[in-house]
């Protein structure tokens, strides 16, 4: 057996490890962490949850030098949010074992706390390409004594156009700087990155280059627009845990609202979410609380969810690589999943377009959901306080509370008009009932001859 000592790893980092749990590394960490320790630029192609963190993140702790403020001495690029955070979780309590410091930053957040890291000093810095390039133009970091550059998740930077600022920043590190990259494929933009900015690099694959497209059942169903509402929430109570993609965020949300009006437990994710929002939104998905994600495309890089049974694909993907990455989602580790996706006639020639493009031909037939598998879910009670559930609870009766308002308000006019005017009926200080000023003195007078007039009649037989 293999151990990570083997590989070059020093004994405080395995022995970090070991309190992790983890002794005996994956494949492809057996396979990339010696050269990359070595200094050796590394190409490497391996599919998600595969283990890459540690692949690139090991040699990273073990051969970071100290940085001084403002100047992080080793960087990862990731292409999102999530993905850095992932990377953060895994890789912060190894590097404590070592002294070595490590900051994420990206969009969506306050600068204050990324800006604070950034002076106190910082040796590895996981990054977003444009939250990096932003704080390189206020000058909160250089990245001149940068000399181990880390691109991870490469095909989706490429894929979400990030390829400018990502060499864009490359050329910003030292230019006698390591260059390790780890794709899902090695194509396209990404075969351009290695040619351009790599130093014979030690080219490394592992596993299938992507989720097998045959390994999921297509469904593409013949739905009208105003009938896909109904077919979704059906998939869904039988088929389980799902993803269903929709292309804006504006359909995301109304779609989320039209599923909790038909009893169904769903949340959204879409670039208009901040960082929190995106975060509790994927911390209920992954932890059962909630059974339907409903995402767009962007907002989906980087979803790792384990047990997810099917893909919807409610509005068209932008082509065949696109599809192929949502149906990525489902089929994972060895096991089955479908991909339904609806096909309203204005779409059928799209869809036709895209099945060419993945190597794939199925007829457009009407629904049947009897031919879907059965799988139960059970909903995970919510976390005590958690105000994302009071707020979808009070969505759901968002509408109804409307109504019985606009019914208060209504009934509160009609009453208004049966009541009698008593405006003018009204006594005001100082005015007599025609509306002249009243004498202080002559009321006095009139108020003890009244008086007067009251004892008189009292003294009389």
């Amino acid at each position: 057996m293999v151990l990570f000592s083997d590989l070059g790893i020093g004994p405080d980092l395995v022995h970090a490890l070991e309190k992790q749990g983890i002794s005996e590394p994956f494949e492809v960490q057996r396979e990339s962490i010696p050269d990359s320790i070595l200094g050796h630029d590394v190409c490497c192609r391996a599919p998600t949850g595969s283990g890459k963190t540690l692949a690139f993140g090991l040699p990273l702790l073990a051969r970071t030098q100290l940085a001084k403020s403002k100047s992080p001495t080793s960087l990862i690029l990731t292409p999102t949010r999530e993905l850095a955070e992932q990377i953060c979780s895994v890789l912060k309590p190894l590097a404590k074992a070592i002294g070595v410091n490590v900051l994420s930053v990206y969009g969506g957040v306050s600068y204050r706390n990324q800006l604070r890291g950034l002076e106190d000093g910082v040796e590895i810095l996981v990054a977003c390409p444009g939250r990096l390039l932003d704080l390189i133009d206020r000058r909160a970091l250089t990245l001149k004594h940068t000399n181990i550059i880390v691109l991870d998740e490469a095909d989706r930077m490429a894929d979400m156009g990030f390829m400018e600022p990502v060499c864009k920043i490359i050329e910003m590190c030292s230019k006698e700087r390591q260059t390790i990259l780890f794709s899902a494929t090695l194509d396209d933009e990404v075969s351009e990155i290695v040619e351009k900015y790599q130093d014979n690099p030690i080219t490394i694959e592992v596993g299938p280059e992507e989720v097998s497209i045959e390994s999921m059942d297509h469904y593409f169903w013949k739905v009208k627009n105003h009938k896909r509402v109904d077919i979704a929430a059906e998939i869904v109570k039988k088929s389980g845990r799902s993803i269903v993609f929709c292309k804006t965020r504006r359909g995301v949300d109304r779609l989320e609202q039209d599923l909790i009006e038909k009893g169904i437990a769903c949340t959204p994710i879409h670039g208009g979410l901040n960082q929190n929002q995106r975060d509790r939104a994927m911390r209920k998905f992954s932890t059962g609380r909630t059974m339907v994600l409903i995402a767009t495309d962007v907002a989906s890089r980087g979803i790792d969810v384990e047990g997810i049974n099917c893909v919807i694909n409610f509005d068209p993907p932008e082509n065949g690589k696109a599809y192929k990455h949502r149906g990525g989602r489902t089929a994972r580790a060895g096991t089955s999943g479908i991909v339904v996706s609806f096909v309203p006639k204005s779409k059928e020639r799209i869809y036709s377009r895209i099945q060419k493009e993945v190597g794939i031909k199925y007829r457009f037939t009407l629904p049947q959901i009897e031919v879907l598998s059965e799988n139960e879910f059970e909903l995970v009670p919510p976390e005590k306080g958690d105000r994302s559930d009071r707020k979808s609870r009070r969505g759901r009766s968002r509408g109804r509370n409307r109504i019985s308002k606009n019914k208060r308000k209504f009934s509160s006019r009609e009453r208004q008009k049966d009541r009698p005017d008593r405006r003018n009926k009204s006594k005001r200080r100082g005015v007599d009932s025609k509306g002249r000023k009243k004498d202080r003195n002559n009321s006095k007078k009139d108020s003890k001859l009244s008086e007067g007039n009251k004892s008189r009649n009292r003294s009389r037989p």
